[in-house]
């Protein structure tokens, strides 16, 4: 691993210090450039989800995570909040608490406030960004924090930094993100953390359970839209970096769920024969033709179980909410 070239500027004298990973980086401009054309150029079309979060689409995420109809982030907060405790008692001696997919953090901080002595925080997330943004906002809340973050693709991460090798570990995996990856992704991803953790770890997860379509449905197509404009933002986002001209208006979004996966499927349809330019490249798309952007596969307790068996983890405990809706695993290696 090596250090960016300047520290983050966080307040009250902070420790954290922003560590890039080789190689890892998934949101350059290549990669981007060669999932878009590989993307579109093969049938079924489809984009990486990844690629959802640049600048404008984490903040639409996150004015998804304050709607009605998205469930998720409040219920599962509301767990962190009433189980936060009981949470901190299973998991036992302080940990260093490693996040995968870290976002903003801001549920992290419930997590933090109940683990109540953390070595040190490591979120990993592939937008410098976000993370830059994220560990100031929890420095200020948490003094003295030791916050060392890595900026890579948390499904290919290899090595942690130095502090990680003379503390047990906690790994978190929060807003059913995990849901994102098909079932063998999965299993290889939570085989993947077990190495990087190591024997003694833990893992906390987030998972969507399944649940009745009124509820699920509009959590992916919510009545102002703004789940839709975070999807077309796709293409927005290729317009603006690839030199696309995708009209926005002749595009839509759709959330289905197909029952015989478990899973909501996310895609952009095309309203129009049309065709599309990237990066020099022409697309052609009937009406109707879709890009793949999003799984979101939802699961039984027992389903989830069964997974984290084949991923290499033991279940230890789990913490539902009273409707339902989002559980909360602690895996054990």
């Amino acid at each position: 691993m090596t250090e960016l070239d300047e520290p983050l500027d966080l307040p009250d004298g902070s420790e954290a210090l922003a560590v890039k990973s080789d190689g890892q980086i998934d949101s350059s401009h290549e990669d981007l450039r060669v999932a878009v054309l590989t993307g579109l150029a093969r049938r079924p079309r489809s984009i990486p989800c990844r690629f959802f979060y640049d600048a404008v689409g984490a903040e639409l995420f996150e004015q998804i995570t304050r709607l009605e109809e998205y469930y998720p982030t409040r219920t599962e907060t509301a767990l962190l909040e009433t189980y936060g405790a009981d949470i901190a008692e299973s998991v036992g001696l302080p940990r260093v608490l490693v996040e995968f997919g870290s976002g903003s953090s801001r549920k992290t901080s419930l997590l933090i406030d109940a683990l109540g002595e953390v070595p040190a925080y490591i979120p990993i997330d592939i937008s410098a960004e976000s993370l830059q943004s994220a560990a100031a906002w929890l420095s200020a809340r948490h003094v003295g924090l030791p916050i060392l973050p890595l900026i890579a693709d948390f499904t290919k991460t290899c090595t942690l930094p130095k502090i990680a090798e003379r503390h047990a570990r906690l790994g978190y995996f929060s807003g059913s993100t995990i849901g994102n990856l098909t079932h063998e992704e999965a299993k290889i991803f939570l085989a993947s953390a077990a190495r990087l953790l190591g024997k003694g770890s833990a893992f906390l997860i987030g998972v969507d359970l399944k649940k009745d379509l009124s509820i699920l449905l509009p959590a992916y197509d919510d009545g102002a839209g703004v789940t839709a404009a975070f999807n077309l933002n796709l293409l927005e986002r290729i317009n603006r970096e690839l030199d696309g001209d995708f009209e926005l208006k002749r595009f839509a979004h759709e959330a289905i769920y197909n029952d015989r996966a478990g899973r909501i499927e996310i895609y952009i349809v095309s309203l129009a024969n049309q065709v599309v330019h990237v990066d020099g490249h022409a697309f052609a798309f009937a009406k109707g033709e879709r890009i793949h952007t999003e799984n979101s596969h939802k699961y039984t307790v027992a389903e989830f179980q069964a997974l984290a068996h084949s991923g290499g983890w033991s279940p230890a405990k789990v913490w539902v909410d009273p409707a339902n809706l989002f559980s909360l695993h602690l895996l054990r290696l």
